[in-house]
């Protein structure tokens, strides 16, 4: 098989760029070894910056996100069960998308699959080849026979346990970590959210977030700890946590429904530098890892892809490679930027085990200002929506 991008991972990075490159005349295969029913159907972040919203309707796989996702002008931050809200549109002249992740990988590839573009699902043992060349392999099972794909790049999508990052030599990547001291227990379910918008709520519990994936699906979060045993969180005692972390008046306004999913995530940020050895450029989470907190994980594979493939299209219309030697340095300026607001946000949020009376009171005095500050606020908000993409 033969093709000018092979694309390994049919998350939202893989399926974006393959659609990007469509449009700019340049042919991929992607390569994605779960199903796509699997691919569809799991549950990821919902935000959608401002910018990224605008790419998806202008690239023409935005329109079922316009008519069901919901657009958010600002979200609350709970002090204690004091609720303060942060005015997007009026601060920044910009709102947010929210609309789930596996909703744009279902447009994607639909999308792809309509305009004949070639994707393998529930492929095995794959494995990226000679991309020190100029003629770098994809090798895959599939039904009991061994594929190869010939290319002149890779695009390494395929996460932060994928192979494409680990295939490059040891010794070229710097790798930069953060493993923090608590995790997210999270259940989606059946149930109309507290507020039509976004809450972040600091207590003294933990921190707690409310938010949704429609009018009548929520999704819902509680500080835990890294390794908590899910076993020992039923549901009642998960919707009794809920309620009493986002206030006094919890009780009322939070909805209890039907748990369709359940589950605890540990948060950490990473990074590898370069994003790219020879022909072979990593995008998404198989090179940068962002906690939750600060919404940026989908964004920053779009932006990944976004600048990849505008250095593909120069080389294939000019055979310059500028763009494309300039991807790392592109990348790293947004990622490192949106790894500082996130671990500010989930710092700011959180209460970190090691912390004393005084970095909790330190802790409050931070919120209070950022909520009462227009300068503060006006800081989250243009971080939150989105920084300017070049």
């Amino acid at each position: 098989m033969r093709t000018q991008v092979g694309i390994v991972g049919a998350g939202p990075a893989g399926l974006m760029l393959s659609h990007l490159l469509a449009r700019a005349g340049i042919d991929s295969v992607i390569v994605e070894n779960r199903s796509r029913a699997y691919a569809e159907a799991r549950i990821r972040a919902g935000v959608i910056e401002n910018w990224a919203a605008d790419l998806l309707m202008e690239t023409g796989v935005g329109a079922r996100m316009l008519r069901e996702g919901l657009v958010h002008d600002g979200i609350e931050i709970g002090l204690h069960g004091e609720r303060r809200r942060i005015d997007f549109k009026r601060l920044t002249g910009r709102g947010i998308m929210v609309y789930g992740q596996h909703e744009v990988v279902k447009d994607l590839i639909a999308a792809r699959l309509a305009a004949g573009a070639k994707i393998e699902f529930e492929v095995s043992d794959t494995n990226v080849l000679d991309f020190n060349g100029k003629l770098p392999k994809i090798r895959f099972s599939k039904d009991g026979v061994v594929h190869e794909i010939s290319c002149d790049f890779i695009a390494g999508c395929d996460g932060f346990h994928g192979i494409c990052r680990r295939s490059v030599p040891a010794g070229v990547l710097t790798e930069y970590e953060r493993i923090y001291p608590f995790g997210w227990l999270g259940i989606l379910s059946e149930s109309p959210p507290p507020s039509h918008e976004l809450i972040y709520s600091y207590s003294q519990r933990g921190f707690g977030l409310y938010s949704m994936r429609s009018e009548t699906v929520s999704r819902l979060y509680l500080q835990c700890a890294p390794d908590e045993d899910i076993a020992k969180w039923p549901d009642e005692k998960i919707w009794d946590e809920l309620k009493r972390r986002l206030g006094q008046d919890g009780e009322k306004i939070l909805k209890t429904g039907r748990v369709l999913e359940k589950g605890v995530t540990a948060m950490r940020s990473y990074v590898a530098e370069p994003m790219q050895h020879g022909r072979l450029f990593l995008a998404g989470d198989a090179a940068h890892i962002v906690p939750p907190t600060g919404a940026k994980g989908m964004n920053l594979a779009i932006a990944d892809v976004l600048f990849f493939s505008r250095g593909l299209t120069e080389f294939y219309r000019s055979r310059k490679t500028t763009l494309l030697e300039s991807y790392t340095k592109m990348c790293l300026s947004r990622i490192w930027k949106a790894q500082r607001f996130s671990w500010w946000m989930t710092s700011m949020l959180h209460l970190n085990p090691a912390d004393n009376a005084f970095d909790r009171r330190r802790q409050f005095a931070e919120l209070d200002y950022v909520t009462s500050s227009e300068a503060a606020s006006t800081s989250l908000a243009e971080n939150y929506v989105g920084l300017p993409i070049d």
